[in-house]
Order: C-alpha cells, then structure tokens, then sequence
C-alpha cells in the first residue's frame, strides 16, 4: 500500500471553551447562579455532562438529571437568563486566559500557512475571541447559531471546513469533549483530544501545552500512511504514555 500524498494538512478547526481558553468555570458559575435562584439542584458532575453542549440542550440535562422539567418557552428564556449571566463572566477575560501553548502553536499556523478555524457551541464565541485577542488570527468561525444539528454530528465541523475554503480530510479538529471528538470523526478530520478518557481520538493529550505545530504535523502526516509505517511511537494514545 503506498502513501496518500494528496492528504496534507491545510487547517486546524479548534473548539473553544476548554480548547483555547477555559471557560468552564464561567459556564458553571453561570448555571449554578440559575438553578439557585430557580430552586434546581445542580453539581459540578451534572455540568461534566455540559461539555460540548448548546446552552438548551445543556438546561434540558440539567432538568433531566434533577427529574423536573420545563415548558419549551420556559427552557429558552431561563436559558438566555444564563447566557446573561455568563457574558458578565467572559467580559472578565483577557489574552492572559489563553490556555498554555495555544499562542506559540497559533503564530506557528500563521507562519506555515495553515487555516486556523472555529467550531464552538458557544453562540458567544466572537465576543470570547474578542476579549482574549486573537480574532484576527481566525480564518472562519462557526459558532451554535449557524448549524442545524449539534455535535456529536458534524455539520459544524463540517461547514468550519467549507468557510475556510478546504476539505475535511485535509484538517485536525481540536475538542476537549467527546461529543466533539465524534463530529471531529464523522466529518472525516484528523481528531486531537484534550483531556482524558475521550475515545476515538486520533491524538490524545492532556492538556494544550504538549500541542505544538511539529508535533501535531507529524502526528497528521503518520496518520496518512500504511498501518505501522512511519507512525510515531505511541499515536492515538495520551503524550508521554
């Protein structure tokens, strides 16, 4: 079997929260301030389960995990009650709340000429790209508000792709959450997880301060090839393992 020499990495599609900077936190706080004032038992286990999830979606698991629920109108007005709280949070942020390595490794895709697009299920990730400094860095940004479908289906990842003007088999998609990880796959991308126990990635680290430009081209390149050739020691599997 001989190697794809069409497949060359051409862009890297980031998630964001958790990705580029971490706003988890923010996220929690927001929705504890909510279920606390709407008499909702919530937990930081229950906000484990948030990750990657539209600001809806995210309320009817909470709901679901406290055995209540809502009205549909009562589901979007509580949660955009949220989404005001958290942009009170994210004003707070500043270029220092980029996560480690995620400056170098974003100057090195400039300079090599790599793409550099967003996939957030965030519908505040302009504003967060603002306040962190890089929005002039961003070839394409897609945010919850411009897809039909969420993740884990890949339409995000999908249409990223298409705004950034190149196909998906020849991009890495970087998510920390698992229903990420699987739109990553099913758009057909090279998968970089960030975290642990996120199945399915192609390359699994950590955390961001081990995703480097050579790195990540190396790991792409290798995953191009026949089965064991030239595929560096330990890929799929955590940095260091």
């Amino acid at each position: 079997m001989s190697v794809d020499t069409s497949r060359r990495l051409e862009c890297v599609v980031f998630d964001l929260d958790g990705v580029l900077t971490d706003t988890a936190e923010l996220h929690f706080r927001g929705w504890e301030r909510l279920c606390r004032e709407e008499k909702i038992p919530f937990s930081r286990a229950v906000n484990e389960h948030l990750r990657g999830v539209g600001r809806q979606d995210s309320f009817r698991i909470i709901l679901r995990e406290a055995g209540m629920s809502r009205d549909p109108a009562d589901v979007e007005r509580l949660s955009a009650r949220k989404n005001e709280y958290y942009k009170e949070l994210i004003a707070s942020l500043t270029p220092r709340d980029l996560l480690p390595g995620i400056p170098a490794l974003l100057a090195e895709l400039r300079k090599n000429g790599i793409r550099i697009a967003i996939a957030s299920a965030s519908r505040n990730a302009p504003a967060i790209l603002k306040r962190i400094g890089i929005e002039g860095s961003i070839d394409y940004c897609v945010d919850a508000g411009a897809v039909v479908k969420g993740k884990p289906d890949p339409e995000i990842f999908i249409r990223a792709t298409e705004g950034a003007g190149v196909i998906p088999e020849n991009c890495a998609g970087v998510e920390d959450a698992q229903v990420g990880v699987q739109a990553i796959t099913a758009a057909r991308m090279f998968a970089v997880g960030i975290g642990k126990d996120l199945l399915g990635a192609d390359w699994l680290l950590p955390d961001t301060s081990g995703l480097t430009w050579e790195a990540l081209k190396t790991r792409f390149d290798a995953a191009g090839q026949p089965a064991g050739a030239g595929q560096p020691a330990g890929a799929g599997q955590p940095a260091g393992a």
